[in-house]
C-alpha cells in the first residue's frame, strides 16, 4: 500500500518507517522536520498541503503519529496543540474519506486517561493501584496535550460513524528515549526498567503494534487500544502494588532483588497504576515482545539492555 506516515522523523516514525518498508509498503514520510523517511516537509495543519500529498502520491492509507506533545507544553502555546492535534487531524480524516480509504491508524496516548486523581496517586489518598484498560473513565485530561489527544479521538469516532471508516486509535504507553522531565529517582535506564512492569514498551514494540492495527482494523471497525508492554500482574494485585510493590514483584520475578542490587538499582516502592494491554492481544494479535522479565536476562546475562535510552535526545523540530 501507499501509505502516508504523518511524524515521520520523530522517534516513532524513525523505526516504523523502514519496518513499513521492509513488508513491501511504499511510505510517504510527512513531517515539519527533515528525516530520512520524509518526503514532505509541513504540518497536517496545512490542509492544502496534505490535499497536494495525497494527490501527488496516490495515498491509499494514513498512519497518523505526528503530534504535540506533553514536552512541547513548555514550547509551545495551546493554541498549537489545537492546529496539530485537532485540526490536523481533522485534515487528515477528511482527506482519508474523500480518497476512498477503509482504514486509520491514529497514534493517541494513555497520557490522556492520567486525571489529577490517578496522577496523585498514593499521595492522593488512592489505596490502590489504578488499572487502565479501554473502558476505564471518566476521561479528564489535565493539560493541553491530553486534551487534544480526546479531541482527537472523537474526532476518529465520529468520521467512523459518518463514513464507515475503520479506525484502530492506539494509546500508547512511554517509549521515548530521553530521561523523564519531571522525576528524577530514580532516573534513567532504573526508571525505563521498573515502567516496563506497568506502563511502558519499546519502540520497536510501538512500531510493531501499528502494522498490526493497519493489517487487522478493516476487520473490527472502530477500536481503542492500550498499548504497554505485558504486565505480570493482575486486578487483584492492584492494593498491595500500592502498599509494597517489591513484595508483589519480588513474588512474580524472585530474582529480581538481587539482580537490582547488583547494577545498583531500586525497585519501586510503590506502583499507582498499571496499564492493561491485553485488549491488543486478542483483537490485533499484537503482544510486546520486550518486558521486564526481559530485563532480568538481560541483566543476569551481561547483555546490553533491550530497549533505547538517549538522555541527549531532542527531537528533530526542536533542532529547526
Amino acid at each position: 500500500m501507499k501509505l502516508l506516515l504523518t511524524g515521520s522523523s520523530g522517534w516513532l516514525g524513525r523505526f516504523l518507517a523502514p519496518k513499513l518498508e521492509g513488508i513491501g509498503h511504499k511510505v510517504v514520510g510527512l513531517d515539519v522536520a527533515a528525516g530520512d523517511h520524509t518526503d514532505v516537509i509541513g504540518s497536517v495543519a496545512d490542509r492544502g498541503l496534505i490535499d497536494q500529498t495525497f494527490s501527488d502520491h496516490g495515498i491509499e492509507a494514513v498512519i497518523h503519529a505526528g503530534a504535540l506533545h506533553k514536552p512541547d507544553i513548555v514550547r509551545y502555546p495551546n493554541s498549537a496543540f489545537v492546529d496539530v492535534n485537532v485540526t490536523g487531524t481533522l485534515n487528515l480524516l477528511e482527506a482519508a474519506v474523500q480518497a476512498g480509504h477503509d482504514r486509520f491508524i491514529f497514534t493517541s496516548t494513555t497520557s490522556l486517561m492520567i486525571s489529577e486523581t490517578v496522577r496523585a496517586g498514593r499521595a492522593g489518598g488512592a489505596e490502590q493501584a489504578f488499572w487502565l484498560d479501554e473502558e476505564f473513565g471518566p476521561l479528564k485530561p489535565r493539560n493541553i496535550y491530553g486534551v487534544t489527544k480526546v479531541a482527537a479521538e472523537h474526532l476518529c469516532r465520529l468520521y467512523h460513524k459518518l463514513h464507515d471508516i475503520n479506525v484502530a486509535v492506539l494509546r500508547t504507553g512511554r517509549f521515548f528515549p530521553e530521561d523523564d522531565d519531571t522525576l528524577t529517582v530514580p532516573s534513567g535506564p532504573n526508571l525505563k526498567a521498573n515502567e516496563l512492569l506497568n506502563r511502558r514498551l519499546t519502540v520497536e514494540d510501538a512500531a510493531d503494534a501499528h502494522i498490526a492495527a493497519l493489517d487487522r482494523i478493516v476487520d473490527l471497525g472502530f477500536e481503542t487500544f492500550i498499548l504497554s508492554a505485558p504486565t505480570p500482574f493482575l486486578r487483584a494485585d492492584c492494593k498491595q502494588l500500592m502498599e509494597d510493590a517489591p513484595s508483589v514483584i519480588t513474588r512474580y520475578f524472585p530474582e529480581a532483588k538481587a539482580l537490582y542490587e547488583k547494577q545498583g538499582w531500586v525497585l519501586p516502592d510503590h506502583i499507582d497504576r498499571v496499564y492493561d494491554a491485553g485488549k491488543a492481544e486478542r483483537l490485533l494479535g499484537f503482544r510486546g515482545k520486550t518486558d521486564f522479565s526481559s530485563i532480568l536476562k538481560a541483566l543476569a546475562e551481561g547483555r546490553p539492555l533491550p530497549f533505547q535510552h538517549d538522555p541527549s535526545y531532542i527531537s528533530p523540530k526542536e533542532a529547526l
